[in-house]
């Protein structure tokens, strides 16, 4: 197995494992990169083990034995000593199969804890789990990389210093729980479906692990609707995503992309798991969410999505939890549903706050309403900002693509209109953008 694949595929779960087992962030991570560095060395030489991730943790697990043994001869601290004893006879079991796939889910709800500050939790928990960059974390939260790297130190040390216990809590602590562990495993699937940088807009391994912790923490919590109406939602975004992106490795709209290519098995068990949470009673975010996903997953043909019932779904959306996001697809929505000069009107009134001058997909969509209104001028203007503004490589591409169609269009009425009046003219004022 090619090291890099494995690394970006299964270093969260070979992570969770070893902080179960060493008690440590700090010492799980520093180890594990060891234990890359040592494979990077024995396997071009002897092969790739029959359990590649096994191997890994039992290597990390044995060099971090030598370095607290090391430490005891300098210092000899009781609690290492204690702890090198404990690991060293952990048995051997502890590192089949069977106990890695739950160590992820508590690893969740232990960087999940209360006593953590919800941004704490999130971050923390998208960093270790997921494996994902200081970086793009900092991204998804609006702040600076700096303060992002402080805030996970701290709650690591937070962890280690109030003995937060590596552990799923227990039935009657489960309910105060949920929401945080929710949160992070809506923002994983986030990060999968809609890589927040680089080269490739989906992540698969990191939807497929969102979804994976969503049945999880559904077996786990059965009565919970809400967690229901969660992993329905995933089911049913992750279900179109091979027709996102085109042969080119272009961004492809919903409303252009090919729905032979929608996986509908999917799409009907998601919406199923939906139906079933609204049935139970969800009626929160993500149930409302998932309402919608499933009106745009099930239609055969764009022509057929009931866009006044997304808008409707929408507006309770925002009642309840608005967020830009939010506003711009319900905006769009209204495009579809009543008008698009309604829609426009809608960003128009978004774009004023100064706080969202800096997101991309304000002025994607406001420059997508433009170009359906013929305002090309304008339209070129709102694809240039949103381009100079967007984080993913694929995405930069598909808004450099309508840039280039909309300037094509208005590159013979700027001919025109910069001819003569001897020539015919300009452009009547009716026939302008």
């Amino acid at each position: 197995m090619d090291l890099e694949k494995l690394h970006r595929e299964e270093s969260g779960r070979i992570l969770a494992t070893l902080i179960r087992l060493l008690g440590d962030f700090d010492l799980a991570e520093e180890m594990l990169q060891e234990a890359y560095a040592v494979a990077l060395q024995q396997w071009p030489k002897e092969g790739t083990p029959a359990n590649p991730r096994v191997w890994l943790i039992s290597t990390a697990r044995h060099k971090a034995i030598d370095r607290l043994r090391r430490n005891q001869r300098f210092e000899r601290k009781a609690e290492e000593i204690a702890k090198t004893s404990e690991i060293a006879v952990a048995p051997e079991s502890d590192l089949e199969e069977e106990m890695i796939v739950d160590d992820r889910l508590r690893l969740i709800f232990t960087c999940c804890h209360p006593s953590l500050p919800l941004e704490a939790r999130v971050a923390l928990t998208l960093r270790t789990v997921c494996g994902i960059t200081t970086e793009e974390i900092s991204h998804a939260f609006l702040v600076p990389l700096a303060t992002m790297a402080q805030r996970l130190v701290r709650a690591k040390g937070k962890i280690r210093e109030a003995g937060i216990p590596y552990r799923v809590p227990l039935q009657e602590e489960l309910r105060d729980r949920l929401d945080g562990v929710l949160l992070v495993v809506y923002l994983i699937f986030n990060e999968g479906y809609l890589a927040s940088g680089g080269d490739a807009l989906i992540r698969r391994e990191l939807c497929a692990e969102a979804i994976r912790l969503g049945r999880l923490l559904c077996s786990l919590l059965p009565k919970q609707a809400e967690a229901q109406a969660l992993l329905g939602l995933m089911l049913l975004h992750d279900s179109r995503r091979d027709a996102r992106v085109g042969a080119n490795g272009e961004l492809v709209l919903l409303e252009e992309q090919d729905r032979n290519q929608w996986h509908w098995e999917q799409i009907r068990e998601g919406t199923e798991i939906v139906e079933g949470a609204l049935r139970a009673g969800a009626a929160g975010v993500y149930a409302l969410q998932a309402s919608i996903a499933a009106l745009h997953a099930n239609p055969k043909t764009a022509k057929e999505t009931d866009w006044p019932q997304i808008a409707a779904l929408y507006d309770a959306l925002l009642r309840s939890n608005a967020s830009p996001v939010v506003e711009v697809n319900r905006a769009a929505a209204v495009a579809m549903a009543r008008s698009v000069e309604e829609g426009l009107a809608l960003l128009d009134e978004i774009e004023q706050r100064e706080e969202l001058e800096e997101f991309h997909l304000l002025h994607a969509a406001r420059a997508d309403l433009l170009r359906r209104l013929g305002k090309v001028t304008e339209a070129a203007e709102a694809y240039r900002r949103a381009l100079t503004l967007a984080p993913n490589d694929i995405e930069r591409r598909f808004l450099r693509r309508r840039l280039g169609e909309i300037e094509m269009q208005n590159a013979p009425e700027r001919k025109r209109e910069e001819r003569p009046a001897s020539e015919g003219g300009p452009y009547k004022r009716k026939n302008r953008n």
